[in-house]
């Protein structure tokens, strides 16, 4: 792959340290362990700028994956907003019932948002940190598959993706914008 090509390479965050719960807009701890981190780091080109949700997991991934280097913030990267649930349990989740894609993507959580919300949210600070360089993006799963839906132009279809903790998501920009996918999900634990 041509290192000079513009990307946005977006990263998940590490494993939050509760597991077993909805961690959307609840700020847990990554559990960050040097072995992930460096798999992670060996799928990384050198990058221009990093970026990352302010949620204390991207934050402690971001510094371990690039220690030394300045981020910068931005709050619209948070994860989806899942409202009254957030932080439950996922045992203690409500049962949404058959859906199909797009009823998925419209659900609106009591109190939160929906993934459309997340996408619309999203979609201008994801078009922002598309420069002419390499860009990298810590943040979360929501927000990974809301910059694959940006490029698809496929909302519901991108909630299909997989995106594991610590895993590498690379997109090709043309113009300032991101137009092409170059690889889902890498390396992820």
């Amino acid at each position: 792959m041509d290192d000079k090509r513009p990307e946005l390479i977006l990263i998940r965050h590490a494993p939050v340290a509760v597991p077993g719960r909805l961690a959307g807009r609840t700020d847990f701890p990554a559990r960050v362990e040097a072995a992930a981190v460096s798999r992670t780091r060996a799928l990384l080109p050198p990058v221009d700028s990093i970026l990352s949700s302010p949620a204390e997991r991207c934050l402690m991934t971001a510094k371990a994956l690039f220690p030394g280097c300045s981020l910068r913030q931005d709050a619209r990267l948070w994860e989806q907003d899942f409202g009254d649930h957030d932080g439950m349990a996922l045992t203690d989740l409500p049962d949404l019932g058959e859906m199909t894609g797009a009823g998925l993507a419209a659900h609106r959580w009591p109190g939160g948002e929906s993934f459309s919300d997340l996408c619309a949210r999203t979609a201008p600070a994801l078009r922002e940190a598309c420069g002419a360089g390499k860009t990298a993006v810590v943040a979360h799963a929501g927000v990974i598959r809301a910059a694959l839906a940006l490029v698809t132009g496929d909302v519901p279809g991108a909630l299909t993706f997989e995106i594991a903790p610590l895993s590498v998501t690379r997109l090709g920009i043309w113009q300032g914008r991101p137009v092409s996918v170059r690889l889902v999900n890498g390396g992820g634990l």
